[in-house]
């Protein structure tokens, strides 16, 4: 470590403070050693937003396929996440069309609908669970909707979601990574289920008649779809989470989000309590960042949460402005890995949050919020509400 902080700031963004806020860890560290080495991940950490920008619109100089610095890579974790160009290209190429094909208005009334019956069911009690009886299910709906599956069974698909979660930290905490691997080979299996037997509609349909002419590899195919199904619920869902809690903790947020630019508003909410808040790369050639060289074969890890909140990109940046514009954040990524379905998690936050703003405007939070143990991917256990 090259600066003025003594200790790994890993470690404090590890412990319940740091969980809690990420925040002050996040600006003390980019102002003091924006490009540091961690002892604690073996990896390089980036704060600034023009570092974590440059690392991620160069592919060729920062790979996704770890492959490519001579790492062996189990299968379940070949997916259109850790591919690079050209082999990337090809499998996005596929997915992006059957993106585009789906009937997204129709989707927007679902969604509505849900949000409604759901909101309804607990208008009047005196104490609810929104991440258990709101967010989760309605973003493991909307998710098999979009792909055009029969629904899942909570209880059996929500700890395998979490242990792939929990692996995304196996830097910090390296007992989750085994499980991650084998929780990400069991939804792969469920996506073979589907390909052999497929809907007609949905984005799985759309991939199962395409499939053959794609060239792509069946295990990457496999899990490209176990990806989609698991972002699209671990990212949409904690994105509702975080969202209302920054929305409940400002006063007349609610309010002044109904007469805000939906698009904006919710843009502005991924870009202050991003879900993803960190993503790696490992060196492949020998670059200079800041006053830092990486050497190839290093890893490097972006603090994209912390690249959301830096002063020299967003002024004021711990602040709500629902009319910041432009809002260039890196909630989802950005360059050839940017989120595939950012659009369709855009669509659920803007249905969700306007409709709660404008019908549903006199909810409290009752209880304090219970974060889980996850640094790479932000979110709420629990967030007890009340909606009069």
């Amino acid at each position: 470590m090259t600066g003025a902080l003594a200790a790994d700031p890993i470690s404090a963004l590890a412990e319940t403070p740091g969980l809690l806020d990420p925040y002050p860890v996040y600006a003390r560290l980019r102002e003091s050693d924006p490009v540091y080495w961690s002892d604690r991940i073996e990896s390089w950490v980036l704060t600034r937003y023009d570092d974590c920008v440059s690392v991620l619109r160069d592919p060729a100089s920062f790979a996704s396929d770890w492959r490519r610095i001579g790492e062996r890579i189990p299968e379940p974790m070949l997916s259109i996440q850790s591919l690079d160009p050209p082999a990337h290209t090809h499998i996005r190429h596929l997915m992006v069309d059957a993106v585009r094909a789906l009937d997204q208005r129709a989707l927007e009334r679902t969604i509505a609908d849900q949000v409604r019956a759901r909101a309804d069911r607990l208008r009047g009690r005196s104490g609810s669970d929104y991440v258990a009886e709101f967010a989760e299910p309605l973003a493991l709906e909307t998710i098999t909707a979009v792909l055009g599956v029969p629904p899942l069974e909570p209880a059996w698909f929500l700890p395998i979601s979490q242990a792939i979660v929990d692996g995304m930290d196996a830097g910090v905490w390296p007992e989750t990574g085994a499980p991650a691997v084998a929780a990400r080979a069991e939804l792969a299996e469920l996506a073979a289920g589907w390909l052999a037997d497929p809907p007609k509609e949905g984005l799985v349909g759309y991939v199962a008649a395409h499939a053959a002419d794609s060239g792509i590899p069946r295990p990457v195919l496999l899990n490209t779809l176990r990806a989609v199904l698991h972002a699209g619920f671990e990212s949409a869902g904690r994105l509702l989470g975080n969202g209302l809690l920054a929305l409940l903790a400002e006063r007349d947020a609610l309010t002044w989000l109904a007469q805000s630019d939906l698009s904006r508003a919710v843009d502005e909410l991924v870009r202050f309590d991003a879900p993803v808040q960190a993503d790696g790369r490992a060196c492949v050639v020998e670059t200079r960042i800041g006053e830092q060289v990486i050497a190839a074969g290093d890893p490097v890890t972006m603090l994209l949460g912390a690249a959301n909140r830096d002063p020299s990109r967003f002024p004021d940046p711990d602040m709500l402005d629902f009319a910041r514009h432009p809002n260039q954040h890196l909630g989802f990524g950005r360059g050839a890995h940017s989120c595939l379905g950012q659009s369709l998690a855009i669509l659920q936050a803007r249905v969700v949050f306007g409709i709660l703003a404008a019908e549903y405007p006199g909810i409290r939070t009752v209880s304090e919020p219970v974060h889980r143990r996850n640094l790479t991917l932000r979110g709420l256990a629990e967030l007890h509400i009340s909606i009069n």
